[in-house]
């Protein structure tokens, strides 16, 4: 299938339990089923790709140039749309669902999208990590950002200044994430590691762009360490 990415929600971090006994973090992500509502091609749109809809939404909360594009895919309307693009041509059609094991398997490692934590106006020790002054009796300098600008010859704070602010709200990419179960019939994807966000905030999943291949279990680079090494061959004698 040439669909490698699905939209979906957070659900909870949890933890599950290998064959012998190994605790695995992970976190439970709910993941599809997506609805194709439009299928891009290089001859209609310039490229390559996919449109697809997650999530039931009442027809009266969709505008009406919403209303029109689901009519003419023919299918119900969707609370949130993604994009996906294709290197080929797109082999499926618009009202085609496509669930998580059509695309994920366990042993694949993906990329997690998200919108991390809003946070509010916080300070530059917390936003920035900076550690400020010392904390003892009679300090005036505790949590302060400290001097901010310049001598005279410039008399103004350099552009990118990093002072305090809004803190959260940003998308953030978590990489290399490991699938660690699939559950098809509830839709549900766990993969080892964190993902941004808050309980029931909306991610994007896809293929992993930097790996390929997993890396083997740790139990297993353990026990290929303690083997002995093969003895090595004896040299064939020279042939006069």
């Amino acid at each position: 299938m040439a669909v490698t990415a699905l939209l979906g929600l957070k659900a909870e971090m949890s933890q599950i339990f290998k064959d012998d006994g190994q605790v695995v973090p992970v976190t439970i992500l709910q993941v599809g089923p997506c609805t194709v509502t439009q299928v891009k091609t290089t001859e209609t749109d310039g490229y390559n790709a996919i449109q697809l809809g997650y999530g039931s939404i009442k027809l009266t909360r969709v505008n009406k140039p919403r209303k029109g594009h689901f009519k003419k895919a023919n299918t119900e309307p969707r609370r949130t749309l993604g994009e996906v693009k294709t290197k080929d041509k797109p082999t499926v059609k618009t009202g085609d669902v496509i669930k998580v094991a059509d695309v994920f398997k366990a042993g694949d490692w993906v990329d997690v999208i998200g919108l991390t934590k809003g946070r509010g106006y916080q300070g530059g020790v917390k936003r920035h990590g900076f550690f400020g002054g010392p904390g003892g009796h009679g300090t005036k300098f505790m949590r302060e950002p400290g001097s901010s600008g310049t001598n005279t010859s410039v008399a103004h704070v350099l552009k990118g200044k990093r002072m305090a602010g809004h803190y959260g709200v940003e998308q953030v990419t978590s990489r290399n994430l490991l699938v660690a179960k699939v559950d098809n019939e509830n839709n549900l994807l766990y993969v080892r590691g964190a993902v941004p966000g808050f309980n029931g905030g909306k991610i994007h999943v896809r293929k992993a762009r930097a790996k390929t291949m997993p890396k083997p279990d740790r139990a297993i680079r353990k026990q290929a360490a303690a083997a002995p090494a093969a003895p090595a061959k004896a040299a064939a004698p020279a042939k006069k």
